[in-house]
């Protein structure tokens, strides 16, 4: 599967992703909370299925010469 998340992207994912694990994890919001697995894994794999689907590409275009 090819990157399909630019840097900014990426950062964001994980950390939003990362902080919903945190919050769940102590107790201070529902076990959703959890559901921040799926924007940490996909942040650090650099690939989103649903970006996929969609055609969405946020990685910067290398330029052929």
């Amino acid at each position: 599967m090819k990157i399909n998340e630019g840097g900014l992207d990426r950062a964001v994912r994980i950390v939003a992703g990362a902080a919903l694990v945190a919050l769940a994890a102590t107790g201070k919001v529902g076990i959703w909370g959890y559901i921040g697995i799926v924007p940490l894994l996909t942040g650090l794999a650099g690939v989103c299925p649903a970006y996929m689907l969609l055609g969405i590409n946020t990685c910067p275009m290398k330029k052929s010469n």
